[in-house]
C-alpha cells in the first residue's frame, strides 16, 4: 500500500510537531491529549449536534405554523368558490349596499363610485367596524378590494380602499 506524497512544507510541519511532541513529558501529553479532546468534543457540538437538535427542536412548531396557513389558505380558497357561484349584483344594487355599509361606518367613511370602482375613504374607523364593512360589501354588492392604504393610529384606521365591483355579464 503506498502512501500519498505530502507537499514539503507539510513534511516539515509534521517532523516538527513530532519532535516537540516526543519532547513533552508524559503528564504533559495527557493534558494536551485531553485539551485536544475537548476542544473537538465541543466543536462536534457546535457545528453538528447542536444545529441537528435545533432543527429537530423548531420543526414541529414550524410545520404547525405552516399548516394553520395552509387550512387559513383553504378556507379563503372555499369562500371564494362560493362567492364566485353566487349571481352577480346589478350596479344599482351594488351602489346601494356599498352607500349602506358606509353609512354604518359612520361620518369617518365616505364612499365615492365612479364606473365599475369604487372609493371608500377612512378617518378614525375602527378595526372591527372595517372588517365588517369589507365583509358586506364583498358579499353584499360582490366588490373586491384591489388597492389598500391604510394606516393604524390611536382612534383607529384611516386611509383609502380601492374596490372593484362585478358587472353583470
Amino acid at each position: 500500500m503506498s502512501r500519498l506524497a505530502l507537499p514539503a512544507g507539510l513534511v516539515a510541519a509534521r517532523d516538527q510537531w513530532r519532535m516537540r511532541w516526543n519532547r513533552l513529558a508524559r503528564r504533559e501529553r495527557r493534558l494536551v491529549t485531553t485539551a485536544l479532546t475537548v476542544i473537538g468534543a465541543v466543536l462536534l457540538w457546535m457545528l453538528a449536534v447542536q444545529p441537528a437538535s435545533r432543527t429537530l427542536r423548531d420543526t414541529p412548531v414550524q410545520l404547525d405554523a405552516v399548516e394553520s396557513q395552509l387550512q387559513q389558505m383553504q378556507r379563503q380558497a372555499a369562500e371564494s368558490r362560493e362567492l364566485r357561484k353566487l349571481p352577480t349584483v346589478k350596479p344599482a344594487q351594488a351602489e346601494a349596499a356599498l352607500r349602506g355599509a358606509t353609512e354604518r361606518l359612520g361620518a369617518n367613511a365616505r364612499i365615492t363610485l365612479q364606473g365599475d370602482r369604487a372609493t371608500l375613504t377612512l378617518s378614525g374607523v375602527p378595526g372591527e367596524a372595517l372588517a365588517a364593512w369589507l365583509g358586506e360589501v364583498r358579499s353584499a354588492a360582490r366588490a373586491r378590494p384591489d388597492e389598500v392604504k391604510l394606516s393604524r393610529g390611536p382612534n383607529g384606521y384611516s386611509g383609502s380602499v380601492l374596490l372593484s365591483l362585478s358587472r353583470p355579464g
